[in-house]
């Protein structure tokens, strides 16, 4: 009965194969087993490691890890800055097919291959709170991508993650139709820590380590600064982390 249990599997295996063959997550070209095909691997490019420490830009061997330039004159309230990749090529297509169709496996797939950076990156002990979006623009969307983020890294890592100790105040124009200078005006009073909640918060987790902002994409970083900023009051180190970063423009 066992051997023709298991005959019996083998040949449904097949026919799903046959009817629902493996693809690659990124471009669907077919595959010999489901994940990443070579030329959309080749696409993915890692955030460099030679960064500046505070703002997380990339800088030469020589200069890292920095203070660079900008964070000489204005640097941003976290601590520490740091992305997974590069937002281009199949990393890019991965997010705008999370959040404009809701398909997350690729992105998925992206934490989980990044599962031995982000365990030497982020403690067990450490919290991550997920950059909180207007709430009109959650109710059309239906997800919380920041959120959606903060949980597969705890997955990964087995840390806490929290989605009400930071608030938005207020609806703003989105990022991405604004320039460097209008994007800070438009964030700079948009969040809060919720004071409530932290309290409760501590009492049942009092040995929180360190504290991370998560957000998808970093652009000019003024997102991640601001929300970063209004968690002063808790008067511990804050660190920022992206999934992607966007293209330096020279």
């Amino acid at each position: 009965m066992g051997r023709l249990s298991t005959k019996c599997r083998h040949w449904v295996n097949r026919g799903v194969k046959l009817l629902f063959p493996p693809t690659c997550l990124f471009c669907h070209a077919l595959l010999e087993q489901s994940g990443c095909c070579r030329t959309c691997l080749d696409g993915i490019r890692p955030y460099p490691v030679t960064i500046c420490g505070r703002c997380g830009a990339s800088l030469t061997d020589d200069l890292a890890p920095g203070p660079c330039g900008k964070c000489l004159s204005l640097p941003p309230f976290q601590q520490q800055t740091v992305s997974l990749f590069h937002y281009q090529g199949p990393v890019r297509d991965a997010v705008l097919s999370w959040k404009l169709g809701g398909d997350d496996v690729a992105v998925q797939w992206l934490i989980e291959t990044s599962a031995p950076k982000l365990k030497g990156l982020i403690q067990p002990d450490d919290l991550l709170l997920p950059v909180p979006m207007p709430i009109s623009r959650m109710r059309r969307s239906g997800q919380h991508h920041a959120a959606n983020l903060a949980q597969m890294i705890a997955a990964v890592v087995g840390c806490q993650w929290d989605w009400q100790l930071l608030k938005r105040i207020g609806e703003q124009e989105r990022q991405s139709a604004l320039s460097g200078v209008a994007r800070r005006k438009n964030l700079r009073k948009s969040f809060s820590l919720n004071s409530d909640h932290w309290d409760e918060y501590w009492k049942s987790s009092p040995m929180i380590g360190q504290i991370w902002v998560v957000d998808d994409i970093l652009t000019t970083g003024a997102t991640l600064h601001f929300a970063s900023r209004s968690l002063r009051a808790l008067k511990r180190p804050i660190s920022a982390f992206s999934l992607a970063r966007t293209p330096t423009k020279e």
